[in-house]
């Protein structure tokens, strides 16, 4: 096996990881030399390698195992936010623009070419030529505007509308283009279109559940199980695909695997060529031809607040302050994540140390628990298998501040379901659970949106709407949005400094994204830092 780390990973941190596992004689393990990456502005530098392969085998099919289930709804861009479905609407939905996933470098997808800057606050784009949807319809200008339309629309609680406040409206120019009006100046606009998935009007109207299940869209391939009943999800060439990003598979199956060992058993048999979230008890049992790539990112773990009942800043502090990251990280996550030391990554552009940074200290976190009139604390913690060694790590701190613990365990979607109850609103106190919106885009304003722009985290599930940190933080937002360049991230900073002393959520780590994968029957493939898989440009020599 080799273990390859993207460039900017440091020695020292490739030293730590390939230490943890313990390396067995005649394991091979090598620091792969990775080319330049590139970046989007404001944006963290991407993970992919600057220079493709050549892919010769183009007619060969591609299995994969996936560690996410399908979650609480389908795969309907305006409101889908789960790994499973995100990754795979990569490959069958497009934006105007798009990130790639592994570069996350933006490009022209369905637009012919990027938005043209008419004034600063007017922007065009035009479709790409002969552009057709799943069903062999084309796709318009109308498609357009109703599929930004249904986003921004408040009715409709898409998750997707707290990306997007600079937009005022898009409105068709002609079948073909359509103009974007903006609010104010936005130095991001290029990136930021490419949240929103460019959908057929005819087909979502006529069924939208039906449409949710099973979308129809433009990208270089279409759905044909949605893996529901089957634990499959299924893709075939779309050939009526003439964008920049051609399928390079006939097919492709996804099975979905959310138990660690039988995940790895199944890469390691070769019955799927690449999985995602390699457990870290399991890396030194890989070996070649199949090779792991961890790549820094993003990604993180966090601890969120019920601000209903630690309504009181000290409450929160003191959890974060009596964790032991040294264990939890090096240990538990073998190696594999980053204690925080801000909302975003160090190697983040807009990173700096944040004005609070957490280490254990076991006394100041009994203290601030009694400051605040806290003896019971309920932990309730999803049940990803990846961060599973974590988790009797953190019980296991807190209880030896001396309050009693009630914990439990949930499937991720059973957690928010049970949280946004009535009868669940009140029964947690800390929530432990993995999050990742760098699959949206990686500009600081966006990742921060994510959990405290809009009312979904904000209201439904932290309680925090209101509150004078909530609306301290969301000021700044609406301050950084209207600047650019180094103003811009400087109000970003104060934005994590503030977010670290209220921690209504906040990262206990970052984590590096463990991909296993084939090196043999998959060409060009690209790991990535971001949560999922993905095939983009990726060929087999499978059939």
């Amino acid at each position: 096996m080799a273990i390859t780390t993207p460039a900017g990973s440091s020695r020292r941190d490739f030293i730590r990881l390939t230490g943890t596992l313990g390396m067995a004689a005649g394991l091979a393990v090598s620091l792969a030399a990775c080319g330049g990456k590139a970046k989007t502005a404001g944006g963290a530098k991407g993970s992919g390698t600057a220079t493709d392969q050549e892919v010769t085998h183009k007619d060969g099919v591609i299995t994969a195992g996936i560690s996410y289930e399908l979650g609480t709804n389908g795969y309907d861009p305006m409101t889908t936010s789960s790994a499973l479905t995100v990754a795979a609407n990569w490959h069958t939905l497009e934006g105007l623009t798009e990130l790639h996933p592994a570069t996350r470098e933006v490009y022209a997808a369905l637009a012919a070419e990027m938005p043209k800057k008419v004034d600063d606050t007017t922007y065009e784009a035009t479709l790409r030529k002969d552009a057709k949807f799943t069903d062999g319809s084309a796709v318009t200008a109308d498609d357009v505007v109703f599929s930004f339309t249904r986003v921004l629309d408040p009715a409709n609680k898409s998750l997707y509308s707290q990306f997007l406040p600079f937009i005022d409206k898009v409105e068709a120019k002609d079948a073909s283009t359509v103009t974007i009006k903006l609010k104010y100046a936005f130095s991001l606009v290029a990136e930021r279109l490419s949240v929103v998935k460019i959908v057929p009007k005819a087909v979502v109207e006529a069924d939208a559940k039906k449409f949710d299940m099973n979308p129809t869209g433009s990208g270089p391939y279409k759905m044909t199980d949605n893996g529901a009943a089957s634990q499959k999800v299924v893709f075939e060439r779309n050939d009526s695909y003439n964008g920049p990003r051609p399928a390079l598979a006939k097919s492709m199956t996804w099975q979905v695997l959310p138990d660690d060992t039988t995940r790895t058993n199944a890469v390691s048999s070769g019955s799927v060529q690449a999985i995602d979230a390699v457990p870290a008890a399991n890396l030194s049992t890989l070996k070649d031809p199949v090779k792991v790539a961890a790549q820094q990112g993003f990604g993180l773990l966090f601890a969120m607040f019920n601000n209903t009942t630690f309504s009181n800043v000290k409450a929160r502090q003191a959890v974060l302050y009596a964790l032991d990251y040294a264990k939890i990280c090096d240990t538990s996550m073998a190696g594999l994540a980053t204690p925080a030391t801000c909302f975003v990554q160090e190697g983040h552009p807009a990173y700096k140390k944040a004005k609070v940074v957490y280490s254990m200290d076991a006394a100041k976190a009994k203290s601030l628990l009694a400051e605040a009139g806290v003896t019971t604390i309920n932990l309730l913690c999803t049940d990803h298998g990846w961060f599973s060694a974590v988790r009797p790590v953190i019980r296991e701190n807190l209880e030896a501040l001396g309050v009693t613990v009630k914990y439990d365990e949930k499937k991720s979607a059973d957690t928010y379901s049970f949280i946004e109850s009535a009868d669940g609103a009140k029964a947690w106190d800390v929530v432990i659970a993995p999050g990742d919106p760098s699959v949206f885009g990686d500009d600081a304003d966006l990742l921060m949106r994510w959990w405290y722009g809009g009312d979904v985290w904000t209201d439904a599930r932290m309680h925090w709407k209101g509150s004078e940190g909530q609306k301290a933080i969301q000021a700044l937002l609406d301050e950084a949005v209207k600047l650019e360049g180094d103003k811009q991230i400087a109000k970003w900073q104060e934005a994590f400094d503030k977010i670290s002393e209220d921690v209504p959520l906040y990262p206990l780590f970052h984590r590096k994204a463990p991909t296993a994968y084939n090196s043999s029957t998959l060409e060009n493939f690209k790991p990535i830092s971001l949560t999922g898989l993905s095939f983009v440009g990726t060929g087999s020599s499978k059939s």
